[in-house]
């Protein structure tokens, strides 16, 4: 856990963030704020849990630094410390759900007390967030969307170890074991076309059900719509079903769903039923053979119900695989993940050695994906292929890099790796665009407000984007930039005009004289009068 001590006075904040044994309780980090503005842009920044703060100090008091809190996290445990007893301030900082209200000086095992309670209360609170029981909730309200993602990645050939497939089909409390399956797509016809735009997944959801219903007494049905628009339902054979011949039993089923949703839903289905395949890992083919199917037999045809078996598609030399199966290779390039690239370009290399070294126009398959990936990828980012890849932008002019499957992983790893630096220049740059538009507004506008959240909202960041982003470039944190240049502005001030310290406060930001002064002989151990004067 990680807490703020907040006080204008600094040594009540040094001698409580340092001197006391807080390790003990289980805090990991003590950060020190000296105003509330200040402990606000730690606050934005870092993971706070607790927070010990002074009720009286110069430009936001501690009741306000607890509204400003309980706007950004509720969650957050305040403790508030003030020299004074007065009933209405305690019970301000009640309103703010305080966990303490502490008179100065507290006794360590007052402290303590109050610093264990909060700590007590955010580990109720985070127990009851992470509950078992509050998981499986959660996870009932979404079991249908999560089991139909979960078929959908099979079905596309999404790569599982079997212990992963395990839990997943226990945990989403889905019948279907490893083994024996059929895969059934149904496609609906151009009667449910009305409802396109109004009650289409009602209709897709009866029609579910209704197959649900008349085929779960002799199998486990798994149901997802999938990407092409086809209704896929996963059977597997119940064990204690009796029927002597598998195939001939679903199509009775499927003439039956036809029927029923003809009936009941006035449209007409079509059904490509597969041979019986090995579940998970012979899924993607098997998917792949039906919806193929679909396109090269049923084609217009209506109200059909046929298994894969009986059809006879014009055979090619097959299909390379490894080049579509997801991850794609244009999303790993979008989401920076170029260890993942390299891994799938060789898998696809792998595939072209093993199965297709004698096939010119796989290799030439595999060739043009890659290319045009690799060229979307640099227009998207602002590039030209061309400028990016220098003398390789040759080899793809002529043809050279598509001849043989050797020199097509040779050109593509090497592309990859420009693509790769270019990117990271492009980080760098947009990081120091960031820090440099930061920097001149903070130089224009230091009299006005220079918050870490005002510094983001002009920039467009999220506070903690650009916390981390200008901490990366600098090696400075915003707010220790913020006040080295105020002070160094107060300093030039000082130095090279007549200007009263109360207007040199209020040119550099800090609306109170007094607090302007206790920081600057904070920082340089002489008031900023004697300063001027160089005593």
């Amino acid at each position: 856990m990680q807490m703020i001590i907040v006080d204008d006075e600094a040594h009540w904040v040094d001698n409580l963030s340092m001197q006391k044994p807080w390790h003990t309780l289980g805090i990991e980090q003590v950060h020190k704020a000296y105003s509330a503005r200040e402990a606000l842009q730690i606050i934005e920044t870092h993971p706070i849990d607790i927070v010990i703060s002074d009720i009286l100090m110069p430009e936001m008091t501690g009741i306000e630094l607890l509204e400003k809190i309980r706007e950004y996290d509720k969650r957050i445990k305040c403790i508030i410390l003030s020299g004074h007893s007065d009933f209405d301030y305690a019970k301000e900082a009640l309103r703010h759900q305080a966990v303490e209200y502490l008179l100065k000086p507290p006794t360590d095992k007052e402290l303590f007390d109050a610093v264990g309670a909060a700590i007590d209360g955010l580990k109720a609170e985070w127990e009851n967030i992470s509950s078992h029981e509050r998981t499986e909730f959660t996870l009932r309200e979404n079991l249908p969307l999560l089991r139909g993602q979960l078929l959908l990645d099979a079905l596309r050939g999404e790569r599982m170890l079997a212990e992963e497939w395990h839990r997943k089909l226990e945990n989403y409390s889905l019948p279907i074991q490893f083994g024996n399956c059929t895969l059934m797509l149904v496609r609906m016809e151009d009667e449910f076309g009305q409802y396109r735009n109004n009650g289409q997944q009602l209709m897709e959801y009866a029609i579910i059900n209704i197959a649900e219903e008349i085929i779960s007494e002799y199998a486990e049905v798994w149901a997802v719509k999938e990407e092409h628009g086809y209704l896929a339902f996963l059977l597997q054979p119940k064990a204690n079903a009796s029927y002597s011949r598998q195939d001939m039993l679903l199509e009775k089923l499927g003439v039956q769903l036809q029927s029923k949703v003809k009936q009941f839903l006035r449209g007409s289905l079509s059904i490509v039923i597969t041979e019986p395949f090995q579940f998970p890992e012979e899924l993607p083919a098997s998917y792949r053979q039906a919806s193929s199917s679909f396109r090269q037999i049923v084609g217009e045809e209506r109200e059909f119900v046929m298994r894969v078996s009986e059809l006879k598609p014009n055979v090619s030399q097959g299909a390379l695989d490894a080049i579509h199966v997801p991850p794609a290779l244009s999303n790993l390039l979008e989401a920076g993940r170029w260890d993942a690239a390299e891994q799938k370009l060789k898998d696809v290399f792998a595939e072209l050695d093993e199965k297709w070294s004698d096939s010119w126009e796989h290799c030439m398959e595999a060739g043009y994906l890659i290319a045009s990936t690799f060229t979307h990828f640099a227009h998207r980012n602002g590039h030209t292929l061309a400028k990016l890849l220098g003398e390789d932008m040759e080899l793809l002019q002529s043809g050279e890099a598509f001849s043989s499957i050797s020199r097509l992983r040779n050109w593509s790893l090497s592309v990859l790796g420009k693509l790769k630096d270019g990117s990271a220049n492009d980080v760098n740059d947009i990081r120091s665009l960031y820090v440099k538009k930061v920097q001149a507004f903070t130089e224009k506008n230091l009299h006005l407000d220079v918050s870490l959240r005002a510094l983001a909202d002009h920039v467009n960041l999220h506070t903690t984007h650009l916390s981390k982003i200008y901490k990366i470039e600098t090696g400075e944190g915003i707010s220790d930039y913020v006040s080295r240049l105020r002070m160094e502005r107060a300093c030039h001030l000082l130095k090279s005009t007549d200007k009263k310290v109360y207007e040199i406060s209020t040119e550099i930001g800090y609306l109170e004289p007094a607090y302007f002064i206790k920081v600057f002989k904070r920082q340089f151990g002489v008031t900023p009068q004697d300063y001027r004067f160089g005593s």
